[in-house]
């Protein structure tokens, strides 16, 4: 692929992140805006560097795989955006007095509920600040609700809007997430718990910035979760632990702040721009940038369509799950996976080849005990 002069990636010195990003996505395209959806499904899967590239360029995922003709169906059907909002103004009627009988404040009256409007995503963002810190001086219940936060990824301003933030007597942060599917039985689904978790890890990330220059300030390191109770209208929580996801998340914007050392593995010229670039170009961009991809991506990037289609032309075990990778040690293609199985390649010494090995034998046992008891 070659380079133009105004076009592709410059390898200048001088080039900064910023224009070394917009290079990629494409002079003439706005970055993508990332959010803590995005920011989650990063350290959903912390190994993909072509994720991690993309984003932090701020290219626009869902007309690249489009464009590639593998476009994902992405986003929360309208029925679950209007019963999501519906739930959260349960959640936070009357002052929120459902939301603080959760945290365990009986009396609505003796909780503050600061105004946190302001002219744009900065003043907001420097609202909620002053908020908070004037919350932890006063040494008193505040509910903060829809506050605007801000972390620094690719060197830009992200700015995220947890449901709600608690700031308690004793100065300690807590991040309120309020989601719609059920908690039958005490636990919800595991999946959506997780990504509720990773997203609200984010907020955490975000919220201890603030309380680095804030005096008494503590964040909490476990978050409220507020479901409907079983198959009603009728909220309960749970506290979630995020340490681990946060921890992920903090690596993985670390690994996005350094994206310039996983362009500059690029080769000369490559770009994103969708609305330049044709597919096959694209194509070959996007092949440049080696990836890591796993059923779960599915749920969670627009492009999975199109590196699963990859994988499968690979022959890749990926296909089958990241624990089925695991195990597999060095087996990377389906094809040498049942080879070992067969005894036609591999170390026998290897415990995957061994215990593929076994797992034939047994099968063709069972196979033939099961054909034996037919014909009799």
């Amino acid at each position: 692929m070659s380079a133009s002069p105004d076009s592709g990636l410059s390898r200048s010195p001088q080039t900064t992140r910023r224009q070394l990003l917009a290079e990629l996505r494409g002079p003439a395209t706005p970055p993508r805006p990332l959010d803590a959806r995005a920011l989650a499904a990063l350290a959903a899967n912390p190994g993909c560097r072509r994720r991690a590239l993309l984003d932090g360029a701020g290219v626009d995922k869902s007309a690249l795989a489009a464009k590639l003709g593998s476009p994902a169906p992405f986003g929360q059907s309208q029925f679950a955006i209007v019963r999501g909002n519906s739930f959260e103004a349960k959640v936070k009627a009357d002052g929120g007095r459902e939301l603080l009988r959760l945290i365990g404040v009986e009396d609505p009256s003796t909780v503050s509920v600061p105004e946190l409007a302001a002219a744009g995503p900065e003043g907001r963002v420097a609202r909620t600040a002053l908020a908070l810190r004037e919350a932890t001086a006063a040494g008193a219940w505040t509910l903060l609700d829809h506050p605007l936060l801000a972390l620094e990824v690719a060197g830009s301003p992200v700015y995220l809007e947890p449901d709600a933030v608690v700031v308690r007597p004793d100065g300690g942060w807590t991040v309120v997430e309020i989601k719609s599917f059920p908690m039958v039985d005490g636990a919800a689904d595991a999946s959506k718990v997780g990504a509720a978790a990773r997203q609200a890890a984010v907020y955490v990330l975000a919220l201890e910035r603030v309380a680095a220059v804030t005096e008494g300030a503590k964040v909490a390191q476990s978050v409220l979760l507020v479901c409907p109770k079983d198959f009603s209208n009728l909220p309960t929580a749970s506290v979630v632990d995020v340490r681990k996801q946060r921890s992920v998340t903090r690596r993985q914007l670390d690994r996005l702040t350094r994206i310039d050392e996983i362009a500059a593995a690029l080769p000369e010229g490559v770009s994103f721009d969708v609305a330049e670039r044709s597919a096959e170009e694209l194509t070959a961009a996007v092949e440049c940038v080696p990836h890591q991809y796993a059923p779960e991506c599915l749920a969670a990037c627009e492009l999975a369509f199109h590196c699963r289609s990859r994988a499968r032309q690979a022959d890749a075990v990926e296909t089958l799950g990241r624990s089925v990778r695991g195990e597999l040690g060095g087996l990377t293609t389906v094809g040498a996976v049942l080879a070992a199985a067969r005894g036609e390649e591999g170390d026998p010494e290897d415990p995957a080849v061994a215990a593929l090995r076994r797992a034939r034998a047994l099968r063709e046992e069972a196979l033939s005990g099961a054909g034996a008891r037919t014909c009799r």
